[in-house]
């Protein structure tokens, strides 16, 4: 009887299990819905999926193409380590309080041997930190004084060292599958500087002009050639250029932005800007465009701003095929009166001539800020958007900061590093930075990745008959972007436009990236 009972028992639970689990093949059991749509599409779906995973958002970044970082000092590119390295291999002497490097014999009680970083942790700690934006919660200054003030004191150990810094720089970048660069510094060596604080501004455009060229202007031009072509073959011999064991930054193009101190005297102000003018006014430069650089809101760059704005609109008459990009409205309220925040961005692009901003942050502020948005929506006039720094330097983040409202407006942007180093970030923590606190989704990600190459100021036409919708130019447009150009008309398109190349080979990175998800 108990033998019947265990049966029915056993018989009654197979009975349940045939009714509860659905009978499937092996083939039925692992169908999946077919995702469907664009690989972009289900690429921008795979990313929201992961959006509440800011690590998991980062991996995805660090891998996905970036384009060009448009907006970025090389000085400011260099993590603070490197320069320790330096600096200590140069024999300086770093002063114990301040962290300002000085060259030898250090002082005892007041400057010691950078080299004792080796056994001294402390000291070294410090130093990063005084050099970096790194604990800068902890150093008694807001974040635009310790910003600004990192420059100062770890300036010396970069003298001798471009030929470094650009290996560094472009090694990071391949690293964040950046395709090109354009770096800002002052490639002359100072050397246009000392001119001009000989010759001094006398409020005569033309006649300061004149007497900048008498004075020998133009050596500042063939010393920045000369300058340049050395720190590239010592980057290239540091990477191996050229070898089998070339790094994946050989691959990476560079162009050159001439800085101009917009806090100097309006003398060495006027000389910078015109031999940056004449290398940029060049055919296929190197050197493709000048901007204005160091605080917005220092006493002369705030004095001086309306006549260096007529010193760049008539040096542009002189010298047309110049580019210009300009810092304009790096400014918040409170760090300057109201007023200040009203014209920098307008007559930045009106008088200045920049075809491209750096910042923008007050751009609200302006007087008729959305006409003013508007024109430059239909004039093309690109942002570049650099956001730790912004919150680093202005304390602007999240809802606060413009990009938002840029994108709405239709005026195209791409996101920049602006000083990496100092500010302890790279071009994929940029894009996590849009995406998580911007809300930015993958698909705006790319057109800012795309817009990137599309506004770089290297040579030739464009890849895209359409820019706004992406749409090929007719040489091409029998081609599928993502693979080898296919037709003759598109190869010799292409062979011919550097830029065109650059944002073909973004589009075949993009094609490999997406069909990952």
């Amino acid at each position: 009887m108990e033998q019947n009972v265990r049966k029915l028992s056993y018989l009654l639970i197979a009975i349940c299990l045939l009714i509860v689990v659905p009978q499937t093949s092996p083939a039925q059991s692992i169908t999946r819905k077919p995702d469907t749509g664009t690989p972009a599409e289900r690429t921008a779906r795979y990313f929201e999926s992961i959006r509440p995973s800011p690590p998991q958002m980062l991996a995805f970044l660090l891998r996905m193409p970036k384009g060009g970082d448009l907006h970025n000092h090389l000085s400011g590119a260099i993590y603070a380590e490197a320069y320790v390295d330096w600096a200590a291999q140069s024999g300086l002497c770093v002063e114990q309080t301040t962290f300002v490097l000085s060259a030898p014999p250090c002082v005892p009680w007041h400057s010691a041997p950078v080299s004792e970083v080796r056994t001294n942790g402390v000291l070294y700690r410090q130093m990063i930190d005084a050099w970096s934006m790194r604990n800068w919660q902890y150093a008694g200054q807001n974040g635009h004084d310790h910003f600004f003030d990192t420059f100062p004191k770890f300036s010396q150990a970069t003298y001798g060292q471009t030929g470094q810094m650009l290996a560094d720089t472009v090694k990071r970048a391949a690293r964040g599958h950046v395709l090109y660069l354009e770096l800002m510094l002052t490639p002359d060596n100072g050397m246009a500087t000392q001119i001009g604080q000989d010759v001094k501004w006398d409020d005569d455009y033309a006649g300061t002009l004149n007497k900048l060229q008498a004075a020998g202007i133009v050596k500042a031009v063939t010393q920045t050639r000369e300058n340049l072509r050395q720190a590239e073959a010592l980057k290239d011999s540091q990477l191996q250029c050229g070898t089998p064991q070339a790094d994946a930054g050989c691959a990476v193009t560079v162009r050159y932005i001439f800085q101009v101190g917009r806090g100097a005297a309006l003398g060495p102000v006027y000389a910078q800007m015109l031999a940056a003018f004449m290398l940029a006014n060049e055919s296929n430069p190197q050197v493709v465009a000048l901007n204005l650089v160091q605080p917005e809101d220092g006493y002369a760059a705030l004095h001086n701003f309306p006549v260096q704005m007529h010193m760049l609109d008539f040096l542009h008459g002189r010298y047309p095929q110049a580019r210009i990009t300009l810092h304009a409205g790096e400014l918040a309220p409170g760090l300057v009166p109201p007023a200040d925040l009203s014209f920098h961005i307008r007559d930045s692009v009106n008088l200045g001539h920049a075809t491209r901003i750096g910042h923008g942050v007050d751009i609200m502020h302006e007087t008729d800020a959305e006409e003013l948005l508007r024109e430059m929506a239909r004039r093309n006039i690109m942002v570049e958007i650099c956001l730790s720094s912004n919150d680093l330097i202005l304390g602007v983040r999240g809802r606060e900061h413009p990009l938002r409202t840029y994108m709405q407006y239709g005026v195209p942007v791409a996101l920049a590093t602006d000083d990496e180093g100092v500010s302890r970030s790279e071009i994929s923590r940029e894009f996590l930075k849009a995406a998580d606190e911007q809300g930015l989704g993958y698909l705006e990600l790319k057109t800012m990745a795309r817009n990137s190459l599309q506004y770089a100021f290297i040579g030739g036409v464009s890849l895209w008959r359409d820019a706004r919708k992406f749409t090929l130019a007719p040489q091409c447009a029998k081609d599928a972007p993502g693979q080898d150009a296919q037709t003759q008309a598109c190869h010799q398109f292409l062979m011919g436009s550097e830029k065109a190349h650059l944002q073909w080979e973004l589009e075949r990175a993009f094609s490999a990236f997406e069909s990952r998800y």
